[in-house]
């Protein structure tokens, strides 16, 4: 069995995502790139995060076609393939329905600086150009919003994140989840102050070192 470790942690997370309330159901996809072989790792479509299986989780190569599994890959494997095949600081994707990241997602509305905290996917998070779920033009635009960013929120559907593994992609989507939340509170009671771009740029500098995970 390919990548079976990261066959392991997909469905890990994939059950921390519902147990934290980031995903309901089915909603949301994780995949691995194994850079060395050319192989992503990613989970099926239309199965609960607490059924999936080891010999659920699709192995594809960049190009999409498939290398072992027989169930079919999430829907999205085009916008996860497009991170792998255009950046190299990307190895681990998770797309995810959370609730504040969306609702900011459904207004167009990117989330500024208004917490130091959005410094782990970079200065803002801008919102991808709307597109249809599972389409290759949902993968280019997702990939041009998130150009020199860590996450994206993808207009009327969710958020978007990516880092060098599986466990700082989660805490990206903790995150930005957690300031989108309190971006919209804030929102509801006046108008937030943003912090400048001289001080993202410093946090940035600071996060480069941040936690225990590396």
């Amino acid at each position: 069995m390919l990548m079976e470790k990261e066959r392991e942690q997909l469905i890990e997370y994939g059950k921390k995502l519902v147990d934290t309330d980031l995903t309901k159901g089915t909603g949301g996809n994780l995949s691995i790139y194994d850079r060395q072989n050319g192989h992503v790792a990613i989970t099926p479509s239309g199965i609960d995060f607490y059924k999936i299986q080891k010999a659920d989780i699709t192995i594809l190569n960049l190009n999409g076609e498939v290398i072992e599994g027989e169930t079919v890959p999430s829907s999205e494997w085009q916008m996860h393939l497009k991170e792998y095949q255009e950046r190299d600081d990307i190895d681990a994707i998770i797309h995810a329905h959370t609730v504040y990241a969306t609702v900011l997602s459904v207004l167009h509305e990117p989330l500024p600086a208004s917490h130091y905290m959005i410094a782990v996917a970079g200065k803002d998070v801008r919102v991808a150009q709307y597109a249809t779920y599972g389409s290759k033009e949902l993968a280019e635009t997702s990939f041009e919003a998130m150009k020199d960013r860590k996450a994206v929120f993808l207009a009327n559907h969710g958020l978007l994140a990516g880092s060098y593994n599986l466990a700082n992609t989660f805490n990206i989507i903790e995150e930005i989840e957690y300031c989108s939340k309190i971006y919209c509170i804030a929102k509801s009671i006046g108008n937030p102050v943003i912090l400048p771009d001289e001080e993202m740029s410093l946090m940035a500098k600071k996060f480069e070192n941040y936690g225990q995970v590396k």
